[in-house]
């Protein structure tokens, strides 16, 4: 390729990402925008519900009814739910503790000279792909890894000298757009294969599907993170931070001061090393002791059948987990270097990372409110079973129902952004309707999971996506929504296309997808 022509090619891909930067960002603020929707959304409730519109939902014994919010039923239950909906944002229980536990450990100086000592002398060029990796698998973390892997991989960028909103951009990119696979099984896989086994039984035996468990994906898992992988770091190295750098945007944060990247990739000094020889051994203590606990014979942290996937209290303690790792680390670490002294200054590293937070904490009210009233009415449900039947009135057979289920999902999570919600109304519409064309339960859920990944990341409803804008905007105070999408747009569409093809290797040599699970009945 000529110079000339590898020129071309960033300019007219600028081109491009800059136009949808330019409308994505004529919208309004998010505060206004969600709010926008909140009255939208109760508009069409109104009218649905004065049609009578309803939906049944395959294995349900009474048809959801949508439920109008300009009524006496629907005002009652807003006024009397509000604040409710707001303190009881799922986000907000996962976000605010972890950010308060996170500032401990940065304000205290710990995560800076952990990073750079890590990754101070690794090669640069390995960065993106190290930062994709973890990423790729941060879905053993749940939710949590959209607010850890972000802004520490923008820290470890910073250190080695790259533009850390790449790190910041590309970390939530391969979270979220890979959402649903990992090298190694995880709580997803659990929470799929319990929904998927549970509409099983809409099959006719003689079919003979095979039992869908928690590694009935894993092949197919396996090959799809490490091609995700390697197009997600390409992606960042080759076209995010590039585009970064020919846009001019800072490097440093607005409260920096000037030089200050220069001190994030100076050297780990022989102090800090050695107040990470003792942050690191009580993190091995905190990791042990966690370990005796959750495997300990009748441990609270398990399930009342004794295990601890797919649901048990010690997969609901993750957020406590990981408050205790990073302040209790922070605080021995601060302790020895003298940035933590007193309780004073713990509260103050909590503080600061909470201010982080706060343009956040506003959207997130009107953001609540919105998603709250879309469950509450219906609506969501009812778009997303006439759309299945749609799909299912077309009379497609065999690969192209699979690929056209699959541009469903990316659709639909547009909307509803739970994958184990949406999975639930998926599956017990798709999983008979394609065991009866002879493809097995397993395969169904796999091919679920590309659109329930790839488009997440670019939907203004994913609220962890006004989580990373509030992180951007630190660097970038004039940063939108549009700037958000232009940039992770590219990621989106290649890791669809991407593993799609995945998908289609799989199927069309008719290759196991996971022990004992092949892609075809009998």
């Amino acid at each position: 390729m000529s110079a000339s022509a590898a020129s071309r090619r960033p300019r007219c891909l600028d081109r491009v990402l800059d136009r949808v930067e330019r409308m994505g960002n004529r919208l309004p603020d998010p505060l206004v925008l969600f709010a926008g929707l909140f009255l939208l959304t109760a508009v069409l409730t109104t009218v649905l519900g004065a049609l009578g519109a309803q939906v049944q939902v395959p294995g349900e014994d009474e048809p959801v009814q949508v439920r109008s919010f300009f009524s006496g039923a629907g005002l009652t239950w807003f006024t009397t739910t509000m604040g409710e909906n707001y303190i009881g944002f799922p986000p907000l229980v996962n976000v605010l503790p972890i950010v308060i536990a996170v500032g401990i450990a940065e304000g205290s100086g710990m995560l800076s000279a952990g990073i750079r000592g890590l990754f101070g002398s690794a090669p640069r060029w390995l960065l993106p792909y190290v930062i994709a990796f973890v990423g790729v698998n941060g879905n053993l973390m749940s939710d949590t890894s959209f607010v850890v892997i972000p802004p520490l991989a923008a820290l470890v960028f910073a250190a080695a000298g790259r533009h850390p909103v790449a790190g910041l951009i590309g970390g939530f990119a391969a979270v979220g757009a890979s959402f649903s696979t990992a090298m190694l099984p995880s709580p997803i896989d659990a929470n799929f294969a319990g929904i998927t086994s549970g509409v099983m039984g809409a099959l006719p035996e003689s079919l003979g599907a095979t039992p869908v468990t928690v590694v009935s994906n894993y092949w197919i898992n396996l090959a799809s993170s490490l091609v995700l992988v390697l197009a997600c770091g390409a992606l960042i190295d080759r076209v995010l931070e590039p585009r970064l750098a020919r846009a001019g945007i800072p490097r440093t944060t607005a409260t920096e001061e000037e030089g200050a990247q220069d001190d994030v990739s100076s050297a780990v000094g022989v102090e800090e090393k050695r107040a990470l020889v003792w942050a690191g051994a009580t993190l091995v203590g905190l990791v042990a002791l966690i370990v005796a606990i959750a495997v300990a014979p009748f441990s609270p942290w398990q399930s009342e059948s004794g295990g601890l996937l797919p649901d048990s209290p010690f997969m609901g303690s993750i957020v406590f987990l990981i408050v205790m790792v990073f302040s209790v680390t922070g605080i021995v670490y601060g302790a020895r270097v003298g940035t933590i002294r007193t309780g004073g200054d713990v509260a103050r590293c909590m503080g600061q990372g909470l201010q982080s937070m706060t343009s956040f904490l506003v959207v997130a009210f009107a953001l609540a409110q919105f998603l709250a009233l879309f469950e509450w009415s219906g609506v969501g449900t009812y778009l997303a079973v006439h759309g299945a039947a749609w799909l299912q009135s077309a009379q497609l057979g065999g690969l192209p129902v699979v690929l056209a289920f699959v541009v469903l999902c990316a659709a639909a999570n547009l909307f509803i952004t739970s994958g184990t919600s949406m999975w639930g109304l998926m599956a017990v519409v798709f999983v008979p309707m394609l065991g009866l064309t002879g493809i097995e339960p397993a395969f169904v859920q796999a091919a679920f999971r590309i659109g329930d990944s790839s488009t997440q990341i670019i939907t203004p409803l994913s609220p962890y996506l006004i989580v990373l804008l509030g992180m951007v905007r630190r660097y970038e105070p004039g940063a939108g929504l549009g700037t958000l999408v232009a940039r992770l747009l590219p990621f989106t569409l290649v890791f669809f296309t991407v593993w799609v093809a995945i998908l289609l290797v799989f199927y069309g040599l008719d290759l196991p997808i996971g022990p004992a699970n092949d892609i075809h009945l009998g």
